[in-house]
């Protein structure tokens, strides 16, 4: 059932980062790709390590490794202290690790309220990070690249010197991570909009776009709670309701890169309106400006008044604390949906481990006990053993940091020529 989690780490060391990769998800995967990625993964790791790990000769590792040296992509530290072992005798141990200055990449997080970046080195260790506000509405593209232009240069201001082999960015919406384009997004005007495209243009380094709920789905997987596990989901409730899933240690997307659209599965047939346009959507009934909609009838507030959903929702989470019952009873119904939609997305993928994120998971009414157990009654038993959950109320630098993710895995590509 629900589990407490400690936070993800933003970390300064030449500590390990990215998926713990389990074997079947090295299939097809090239050896050096898997000898660097396993080197990332520990920190640091001696060949003989690398060799058990991934069931390889220690000959076919000292060559691989000899290439990414010769690359400048791996370098030799002492490894007397690997993994707490000391030497006695011989030659000393030499451990391998990743060239961390050697390349650079930022990872983006732009949203409704605000828009968040980091720096982060090859090892993933971050750098930097910068914060700027976000303008309101829908703009058209232009306006939008000028605010990301406006938050890096803030955040290389930071980090002087420092030059980026890739760029990372996620924003919410249909997302068409592989096409690199925008089918609909709230911070956009318009529809299909080729984002990558004009974010090449304009920054002038390789660009990947995605979902930003992929990008808290990464950042778990990349530095938090997934990187041992094969198989896991999160669920994101903040402005909107977003999903992202991993299967066989890798993010999953979907034909068209736009599945996984949790928030506009539809919960109820004419129901509630959509920031999407459709009605029904779990969304509609889960997100702050639907609870704020709902909040204004309840408290008595005029929905015309200037108040921010964060405001208004604030005020609705202090009076239902208080005891105040139509308060209470719209964290209660938004409960509900919340074990509906969860309930559903057991039932369809099975994940071992159901991350709840967001800032809106601080309203502890929206997973307390009933609203679990009322997720695991829905789903159908047959021997399944109750789901693990966890909440993790997160705030927006780590999903910049799975943006820095993203733009790792494309550095990566580039600097072993896949």
């Amino acid at each position: 059932m629900f589990e407490p989690a400690d936070p993800v780490v933003l970390r300064d060391g030449p500590q390990g980062v990215g998926p713990v990769m389990p074997a079947l998800s090295r299939i097809q995967t090239p050896l050096r790709r898997q000898v660097f990625d396993h080197v990332r993964a520990q920190g640091r790791a001696a060949r003989a390590d690398v060799a058990r790990a991934l069931g390889i000769s220690a000959a076919s590792v000292t060559a691989t490794t000899a290439e990414l040296i010769a690359l400048g992509l791996l370098r030799e530290v002492d490894g007397a202290s690997l993994d707490g072992r000391e030497a006695t005798r011989g030659r000393p141990p030499v451990a391998l690790e990743i060239v961390p200055e050697g390349r650079c990449v930022i990872g983006v997080k732009l949203g409704d309220e605000r828009h968040t970046a980091v720096l982060a080195d090859f090892g993933g260790r971050i750098l930097a990070d910068a914060a700027r506000a976000a303008s309101p509405g829908r703009r058209p593209l232009d306006e939008l690249l000028d605010e990301v232009e406006a938050l890096v240069a803030d955040l290389r201001s930071r980090a002087p010197g420092r030059t980026a082999a890739a760029l990372g960015i996620g924003l919410p919406g249909l997302v068409e991570h592989h096409a690199g384009q925008v089918a609909w997004s709230p911070l956009l005007e318009g529809t299909g909009i080729a984002l990558r495209e004009a974010c090449v243009a304009r920054f002038g380094v390789p660009v990947q776009i995605d979902n930003d709920s992929n990008l808290l789905t990464l950042a778990e997987l990349w530095f938090g709670a997934g990187r041992a596990l094969s198989d896991f989901a999160v669920v994101t409730i903040e402005h909107g309701v977003g999903m992202g899933l991993v299967q066989g240690g890798r993010l999953f997307r979907g034909a068209g890169g736009m599945g996984l659209e949790i928030g506009h599965t539809k919960v109820r047939l004419d129901g509630a309106l959509c920031r999407c346009g459709q009605r029904g959507c779990l969304e509609a009934y889960l997100a702050d400006y639907a609870l704020a909609r709902e909040a204004a009838t309840a408290l008595g507030r005029d929905p015309r008044q200037s108040q921010s959903p964060r405001s208004m929702l604030e005020t609705l989470f202090s009076e239902a604390k208080s005891g105040h019952e139509a308060a209470r009873e719209i964290f209660a119904r938004a409960g509900r949906y919340l074990a509906l939609g969860l309930a559903n997305l057991v039932q369809m993928f099975d994940p071992g481990l159901v991350i709840l994120s967001g800032e809106r998971m601080r309203y502890d009414f929206l997973y307390a006990d009933e609203v679990l157990a009322e997720m695991q009654r829905l789903v159908l038993p047959a021997g399944r053993l109750p789901v693990r959950v966890e909440v993790h109320a997160w705030g927006d630098l780590v999903w910049a940091q799975g943006a820095a993710a993203l733009a790792l895995i494309a550095a990566t590509d580039e600097a072993l020529g896949a």
